[in-house]
């Protein structure tokens, strides 16, 4: 949902209640993490995203040291399922997730689905020390990097407009760049992010990429979490992530159209990809 001018901070109350052969994908199927179908409430011993059992047959992709799709598999996952708001209250719909990430959502209505997609990558980069790329667009199109806010540069609003003044001494801890982040959130969102974020061909589609829409009044953001494929068929599957609104735990995604795939998504089904609580189509593919 989008603000009416940038010096108001988000309002984020409103509730919302054909065949395609990746062979990039294909070839870098490893030969681990087989498993059976999964139920859908996580086993016990589903730890971490990459601990979630996959379909009799498939094998995870292959994940590079340090990539972003070992980051995204190795997030913990809480043993409760439940999802919370950001003020402790269970949030109503608990049918849509199969498991929940073991990240806090703030104290505040901020962390909301496109700000769960920057938290994702804004953690990879910041634990992978790499503090220059976390940056992030605002509506009015102002790139706020953490760079600045861990020297000490903190912003000055004019109107719609806002640049960056040193006003507080360096502090790379993570209490700041956490204060960074709900920064980003108070003035960023789908339509921003959509506008940073590059489009990418659905035959491309890897972990971390974006299924993105913007809508009016709001839209909405899902990462792609994980990646296996069958060498026997061909097909290949992905996990998804969301927060949503108002703020609340980022969840893994069932699929409910296919009970026995769930928590999986196949690229073989249709242009429609119908998660719990929104519907995307391949076009709306998009990645940092």
């Amino acid at each position: 949902m989008e603000k009416p001018a940038l010096h108001v901070h988000k309002r984020k109350t409103m509730h919302m209640s054909g065949l395609l052969l990746i062979l990039p994908i294909l070839a870098a199927c490893n030969q681990g993490g087989q498993g059976n179908l999964p139920t859908h409430r996580p086993d016990t011993a589903v730890r971490t995203v990459g601990s979630i059992p996959l379909p009799e047959g498939y094998t995870r992709i292959c994940a590079a040291p340090g990539s972003y799709t070992a980051f995204l598999r190795r997030l913990p996952l809480k043993k409760d399922k439940t999802v919370y708001l950001f003020n402790g209250i269970k949030k109503g719909n608990q049918e849509a997730q199969y498991a929940v990430l073991d990240i806090d959502a703030g104290d505040r209505d901020l962390q909301q689905c496109a700000d769960a997609v920057m938290r994702l990558r804004a953690e990879y980069l910041f634990r992978q020390k790499r503090p220059d790329e976390i940056k992030f667009r605002f509506h009015n199109g102002f790139t706020c990097d953490y760079s600045h806010y861990a020297a000490g540069y903190r912003l000055s609003f004019s109107g719609s407009r806002c640049s960056w003044s040193r006003q507080k001494p360096a502090d790379t801890s993570y209490a700041t760049f956490r204060q960074y982040l709900d920064l980003v959130y108070s003035y960023a969102g789908t339509r921003s992010l959509h506008r940073q974020l590059r489009p990418l061909a659905f035959a491309r589609i890897a972990p971390g990429a974006v299924l993105i829409q913007t809508r009016i009044p709001y839209g909405h953001a899902v990462t792609v979490m994980d990646m296996a494929c069958s060498p026997s068929t061909g097909d290949t599957i992905y996990l998804l992530s969301q927060s949503y609104m108002p703020a609340q735990d980022i969840h893994i995604l069932n699929n409910p159209g296919n009970g026995k795939l769930s928590p999986w998504y196949s690229v073989r089904a249709a242009d429609s990809i119908v998660t719990p609580e929104w519907t995307f189509s391949r076009r709306d593919l998009r990645s940092f």
